[in-house]
């Protein structure tokens, strides 16, 4: 690999992150102006630092020198160190720090080495992939305690960055003018690998598929445009107009099938995609194109196509409080990209090009060493064990893996779960690769810390729903949608073998107060039915005396708290000076040893732990 692919992919990689960060703390300040409030001139004024931050390079790539992109690679390098520090407010704006100079660093060499450029971005495309894969799912680098490793890498790349300059390895051409259709192809790629493509935890979550596979397996055929002899197929292939239209239709189909189906036809439809959507890009951006007029300004503009196909996706999983048309229309959003993308590629009536050097033995050498990482970092570990004599049940809203001030919190959350010595629980508010949480696989992640299955209900676009968490040997299991006029909700169910008995544990999440409860309520508890025993845990969203937990208690369930004597027991919402309770773990045929609300603040809600033992 050439040391200026190899730096500029590094500050791919920066971008990526930065794209990441920028995405979950606007999320954190959207949510709390208009959930929570006051609303205030922050909340445009955010949103629009982060366009400014796209439209920037515009400004600062129209002089170009050796000096100057020495100086976009420092400061990038600097800014990306602020991501490593778990404050929303720092990260914010070192997050903007970092799209400005990382963007004019990566627009230059867009237009300076087309082909270069094309390399660089799977280079980091893949190394972006393998820290998200080594922190299960949640980029390590982005953990605090990662600080020191990323201040060791950073002065790595700075030092080498210094010695490209002197040594004269970095070029001062501007290079020629970028075509709107390779501007938009790129625009429209980082969306679809940043929301999906790239992602194993969502393809897993899309497919119903288990998380392990599939991070190889996404993984591999994004790095194929490296094999051997792969790139003389491809090369051949994208010379052909019709030959691109077909791969165009494949793609679209698989995504389709991906989005539609379950199962290996799901996953084996958004794999097909992600094999030819990676070289597409790769062909796209590497092909000569005609003399274009000189510009800085339609990378940057394309940088606003990519934020407003993110916004817009946002309104699929927020359908309730915004857009309601967007409801089940996510899929739309990344079809919309791919229709893009498709006009990029297809549109040149000939692609006569010499085929890139893109397989090489150090290439090769380096996919099969990271696939081998891989194994062995998703490898499954064994269950932790279910205990005979008692069990410790709870309920948990994870905020999406945020306490109330938008700090990460999902090792925290590891951690209280761990030291309450917890068996089951079920947890609401549960994101799976989602740009505004980091994405992060919430449940895949907790339960890799804590040796625990997992049963997930994806129940809105795939990403976002309700998890259970238990302890011991794989057991059968059952998820269900409930009636949802609001944000779809759902209740899941898993058979444990515990003792002489089978112990049935339910987890839900029901609506808000403007969503019809009682009838979410009364299709959970028949779902449920008369086993027993059985617990029943979950934000219920309502009160000890609303209608909906009285007829939780007319179908046999008790409130340990009152089995126990506690007549009042400590709310559980907000987790902050908490005012209302609202999240219980219901009894029914199970003796209640303990019950407790824990104190920890990880969360915007308080956990609800019960120690149970069989009548």
């Amino acid at each position: 690999m050439k040391v200026r692919i190899f730096q500029t992919s590094w500050i791919v990689v920066f971008f990526l992150q930065a794209l990441r960060v920028v995405f979950s703390t606007l999320f954190g300040i959207i949510y709390d102006q208009i959930f929570e409030g006051p609303m205030s001139l922050w909340l445009p004024l955010s949103s629009t630092l982060v366009i400014l931050a796209l439209l920037s390079p515009a400004l600062l790539t129209r002089r170009i020198s050796r000096q100057r992109m020495t100086l976009l690679v420092l400061a990038a390098s600097l800014a990306r160190i602020s991501l490593s520090i778990d404050d929303a407010t720092i990260r914010y704006w070192g997050a903007l720090a970092v799209l400005v100079c990382a963007g004019s660093f990566l627009w230059i060499r867009l237009r300076q080495a087309k082909g270069d450029f094309a390399l660089a971005l799977v280079w980091g495309l893949l190394w972006e992939y393998l820290l998200r894969v080594l922190g299960d799912t949640f980029d390590i680098s982005l953990h605090d305690g990662s600080l020191p490793w990323v201040v060791l890498g950073v002065s790595a790349l700075v030092l080498l960055s210094l010695w490209i300059t002197r040594s004269g390895a970095m070029e001062e051409d501007a290079g020629g003018g970028i075509p709107w259709s390779i501007a938009l192809a790129v625009g429209s790629f980082l969306f679809l690998q940043m929301t999906l493509f790239a992602l194993p935890g969502a393809i897993a979550r899309y497919s119903a598929l288990a998380y392990p596979q599939m991070a190889l397996l996404v993984f591999v055929v994004t790095a194929a445009v490296y094999l051997p002899r792969v790139d003389r197929v491809l090369a051949a292939l994208f010379s052909l107009r019709r030959v691109r239209t077909l791969l165009m239709l494949l793609i679209s189909l698989g995504f389709i099938g991906g989005y539609f189906l379950e199962g290996w036809l799901s996953a084996g439809g958004l794999l097909l995609s992600q094999l030819i959507l990676v070289p597409s890009m790769v062909f796209t951006l590497s092909r000569p194109e005609a003399n274009q007029k000189a510009t800085s300004w339609r990378a940057p503009i394309a940088m606003l196509w990519m934020l407003f196909l993110n916004f817009l996706s946002a309104f699929a999983f927020t359908y309730p409080y915004t857009l309601p048309i967007m409801r089940q229309r996510g899929w739309l959003v990344h079809l919309l990209a791919l229709l893009m993308l498709a006009w990029c590629v297809i549109r040149p009536a000939t692609l006569e090009q010499k085929r890139l050097p893109l397989a090489s033995r150090s290439a090769s050498v380096l996919i099969a060493l990271a696939a081998i990482l891989i194994l062995i970092f998703v490898w499954p570990q064994p269950p932790a064990p279910l205990s005979d004599q008692t069990l410790r049940l709870a309920t948990w809203n994870i905020h999406y893996g945020y306490d109330d001030d938008w700090h990460t919190n999902l090792q925290e959350m590891a951690e209280v779960i761990a030291a309450e010595g917890v068996d089951v629980i079920a947890m609401q508010e549960v994101d799976t690769g989602r740009m505004t949480s980091y994405s992060s696989d919430n449940a895949y992640f907790l339960a890799r810390r804590l040796g625990m299955q997992v049963v997930y209900l994806p129940a809105v676009e795939h990403l976002t729903g309700i998890a259970l968490l238990y302890k011991g040997p794989p057991a059968a299991t059952e998820v269900q949608l409930l009636t949802s006029q609001q944000e779809q909700t759902g209740i899941v169910r898993a058979a444990l073998n515990w003792g002489s008995s089978e112990l049935n544990v339910f987890g839900v999440w029901v609506g808000l107060s403007d969503e019809d409860t009682l009838r979410q309520i009364d299709e959970a508890l028949a779902f449920i039915g008369p086993v027993t025993p059985a617990s029943f845990g979950g934000d219920f969203n309502a009160g000890p005396e609303d209608p909906e937990i009285d007829a939780v208690r007319a179908s046999g369930f008790a409130d340990p708290f009152q089995l126990l004597g506690d007549t009042d027991p400590a709310p559980t919402s907000p987790a902050i000076n908490p005012q209302s309770r609202i999240d219980f773990v219901w009894l029914r045929g199970l003796v209640p040893q303990r019950a407790w609300v824990a104190e920890s603040l990880a969360s915007d809600h308080r956990m609800v732990v019960v120690e149970v033992a069989e009548p």
